[in-house]
């Protein structure tokens, strides 16, 4: 009975949710959602879909698990004892860079809107906002902004970098064909995209992430 009881025990360690969540995430980096499914997952630890069933309830719930346990990794991460302005910048390159890593968390993220990932990054950025002295009526407004600006950009971001892994597209090749044809636009009609072509063929997308970031910040400072 004692060995029973101790073999049942290694059987729930192995199969803790933690072991789930991490394997589910391996299985998202590597394939993307469409490749997790509990029958992949079931294969992947070697056990019965009942099995992970019993601490996950659906999909949706792993999905959201999984980008909880990402998010909370990067939140803790980029966790700083430096000025306000810097910590928000942290925490949003560190977001940038995440879902640069791993391309399905931006996804997961706005189909679980308020639910714990991105209560998560609220509080991240919602603690800096007070010690900046934002006014109480202004918060809302002000998170809101910084996160739509975060998760947008490294959102799309993110989803560029996926396709251009999909069709094999060099990065630098692209942007130069892109750079050319708007540098050959009619300059009557187009005098502003013509006159940013050259910047658009070497810019460097987590630099101007930042810069964004500090547009945001001079703005709340004002």
């Amino acid at each position: 009975m004692e060995n029973a009881s101790r073999t049942t025990q290694r059987r729930e360690e192995s199969l803790s949710r933690e072991r789930i969540i991490e394997a589910s995430i391996e299985l998202l980096d590597s394939n993307g959602e469409g490749g997790l499914t509990f029958r992949t997952l079931s294969e992947r630890l070697a056990t019965g879909a009942g099995a992970i069933y019993w601490h996950i309830a659906n999909k949706s719930d792993l999905l959201t698990a999984a980008c909880d346990s990402i998010i909370a990794r990067t939140v803790d991460a980029c966790s700083t004892d430096g000025l306000p302005e810097e910590s928000i910048r942290a925490l949003a390159l560190g977001i940038f860079d995440t879902f640069e890593a791993h391309p399905w968390v931006g996804s997961v993220l706005t189909a679980a809107p308020g639910r714990l990932p991105i209560v998560r990054i609220v509080e991240g950025l919602g603690r800096q906002l007070d010690v900046l002295g934002v006014p109480g009526k202004e918060q809302w407004a002000t998170v809101s902004a910084l996160l739509n600006y975060i998760l947008g950009v490294a959102g799309q971001n993110a989803a560029n970098s996926l396709l251009a892994k999909q069709v094999g597209a060099d990065r630098s090749g692209f942007l130069d064909a892109v750079a050319t044809a708007w540098s050959q636009l009619d300059e009557g009609g187009y005098p502003f995209v013509r006159g940013i072509a050259e910047q658009l063929r070497t810019h460097d997308d987590r630099v101007d992430f930042l810069a964004g970031i500090d547009i945001i910040l001079r703005g709340i400072r004002r």
